[in-house]
């Protein structure tokens, strides 16, 4: 295969990588944001319009291209918080910013307040920020900045506290406010029977980074919230790695059940299945493009008293054009050049070259050959006596 080819091909598979994981991307924030059944029905839409692309559909074609310039126009006011949120994600990957190692005994102090809040059935709140910034997301509170310890913890979550009701921000060892108010999710098939602090523990991890852990007053069960997921602790003991996880400043990812892996790994195939089918669809439809393949050359029509000594030479090298797919696909087995060797019983043994004795199976176009001329050894074969 040329080197033309292999570049072409390995530029082509980051193509489709990177289109495949930019829908990936784009079904993932429709799931979070429900709107799966509207991202159903804009690929619709979008077929519809490669459609009329292909079909030369010019009026329905220029329809399409309004619709859809109005359409982001829509989806920008629609979904602006979203897409803020999304945003601040790609600013957050290229600022990297390393946080102070936490220390060991005001963690175990915050895992013994909690444990200790859910033997008592108080419901809690407690947030610990991430890498995102969170107070856009974050309303009211009272500033507090103070020195951790079970006591703190355990007034501020008692019913007679005026703030219980609100969460309390864990920040570099401290507690730096409390009494806040987060967003409440929507997503009911996650909270499943989890009340107002769990959708609010859930609403904060649908937009940001944070790891929330929630107690439940009703239940006196742990709930730990992160990345858009929520999870009940069957053990109060798994808290401290839960914590672990966020706190050295790596990207909370709770273990993934094999439903929800299964769900992961199918949005993951239609993406890329979907990029794949968007490449098929649209790069015939490039500018075409040339190639040099090197293919054999086949003697025809040999006369029966002759066989071949040398094949001088035995390959040429022919220039091709057309859409890159074509080229893409089209391997070098499938050309060949024949040679009429018919006339070799008069004595000839220099036969011409032409464009049209290449046979292949594709709708590229020969454009030339190199060398035009190819030269024929051959001796007669001595007849039995």
């Amino acid at each position: 295969m040329s080197d033309f080819l292999l570049y072409t091909h390995f530029k082509d598979l980051i193509d489709i990588a990177v289109v495949g994981l930019l829908l990936w991307g784009a079904i993932a924030w429709a799931r979070r944001v429900h709107a799966i059944l509207a991202l159903v029905g804009l690929s619709f839409l979008g077929l519809f319009y490669v459609a009329a692309l292909q079909l030369e559909l010019q009026l329905t074609a220029w329809f399409f291209q309004g619709f859809f310039a109005v359409l982001v126009i829509f989806l920008v006011v629609v979904f602006q918080d979203d897409l803020r949120r999304l945003f601040e994600r790609i600013a957050v990957l290229g600022l990297r910013r390393r946080r102070a190692l936490p220390d060991p005994n005001r963690t175990a102090i915050l895992v013994r307040s909690v444990q200790e809040l859910a033997q008592r059935r108080w419901g809690a709140l407690v947030v610990l920020p991430g890498r995102d910034p969170i107070e856009r997301h974050v309303q009211g509170g009272i500033e507090l900045d103070a020195e951790p310890s079970e006591e703190l913890l355990l007034s501020l979550f008692d019913a007679s506290s005026p703030g219980h009701d609100g969460a309390v921000l864990w920040q570099n060892d401290r507690i730096v406010r409390f009494a806040a108010h987060l967003p409440l999710s929507e997503n009911r098939e996650e909270l499943g029977p989890g009340g107002t602090r769990h959708a609010a523990a859930l609403g904060l991890a649908e937009r940001c980074d944070a790891l929330c852990l929630v107690v439940s007053e009703e239940r006196g069960s742990i709930g730990v919230a992160a990345a858009g997921s929520l999870r009940i602790l069957s053990d109060p003991s798994q808290l401290r790695a839960a914590i672990d996880e966020h706190l050295p400043g790596q990207s909370i990812r709770p273990r993934l059940h094999a439903r929800l892996l299964l769900r992961r790994v199918l949005e993951a195939g239609l993406a890329f299945a979907m990029a794949l089918a968007a490449w098929l669809v649209l790069v015939p439809g490039a500018a075409k493009e040339q190639a040099t393949l090197k293919i054999p050359v086949i003697v025809d029509h040999l006369p029966a008293e002759f066989e071949i000594v040398t094949l001088t030479p035995d390959s040429v090298s022919i220039e091709v054009s057309g859409p890159r797919r074509e080229l893409l696909l089209a391997a070098d087995a499938e050309f060949e050049l024949v040679v009429n060797a018919d006339l070799a019983r008069l004595g000839r043994r220099t036969f011409s070259v032409q464009r049209e004795q290449v046979q292949h199976q594709t709708s590229l176009k020969i454009l030339k050959l190199s060398p035009e001329k190819v030269l024929l050894s051959l001796k007669k074969i001595k007849e039995s006596p």
